[in-house]
């Protein structure tokens, strides 16, 4: 027997919408993804993938985490993340200048080596967030611009590998970009989420330099 829309088919009543999974790691990862899609689409698609996700399951994702980024009844950027990763893995203190903050480590799916960095203010307003190496992981050997495939590093090690680097503003609120002379030659490098995008030569092209952008068959270096 079929019922008429939004009946249960049996005596009239509404039908119960199947429940919504959490909103956790797994979604979360899908949000960054898309971001970095913009950038490295066949990583991206892979990772994806790998997640067991559809297309259509990371823009519910991502509208999902939109919604609960604007929402005016949010608890706040920190109690989100919290909400959405569990437990901080540690957190400790940090000194920014003259401010002091809370830096919290949590653990995010497809990258075992790293951890999304949250940097609180006391009272609790989220100063940054991105995607750092985890504590005694090994991070990459960056000895030239040709080290620097897709995702295989940090803003974090790339400053350190190739300063004196020059901080540019990003084309949107994820991102980073570091300028950097190598060689003689000037590079910039680009970030998402403060994971390594893509490496170009200044005034030049994408993918002009050894480090920049990888094919869609393409692995995640060094995570």
């Amino acid at each position: 027997m079929t019922g008429t829309p939004g009946t249960s088919g049996t005596s009239g009543t509404p039908a119960t919408p199947p429940a919504r999974e959490p909103f956790g790691p797994g979604a979360f990862a899908l949000v960054l993804l898309r971001r970095m899609a913009d950038f490295q689409p066949g990583l991206a698609e892979e990772a994806r993938h790998r997640l067991g996700a559809t297309l259509a399951q990371q823009r519910e994702a991502n509208k999902r985490w939109q919604a609960m980024v604007r929402s005016p009844r949010s608890r706040g950027a920190l109690a989100r993340y919290r909400s959405v990763l569990g437990p901080p893995e540690s957190t400790g203190a940090r000194a920014l200048g003259d401010l002091r903050c809370e830096a919290l480590l949590l653990r995010v799916p497809l990258w075992p080596d790293l951890r999304f960095e949250v940097l609180a203010a006391p009272d609790g307003a989220v100063w940054n967030e991105w995607l750092v190496r985890a504590p005694g992981a090994r991070g990459p050997v960056l000895e030239s611009p040709g080290d620097l495939r897709p995702w295989s590093a940090t803003v974090d090690e790339v400053a350190r590998a190739f300063a004196p680097v020059r901080p540019m503003e990003g084309t949107a609120p994820t991102r980073w970009r570091l300028a950097f002379t190598a060689a003689g030659v000037p590079h910039v490098a680009e970030f998402t989420y403060g994971l390594l995008q893509r490496v170009e030569r200044a005034g030049g092209n994408p993918g002009t330099s050894a480090g920049g952008i990888a094919g869609p068959g393409a692995k995640p270096g060094g995570n």
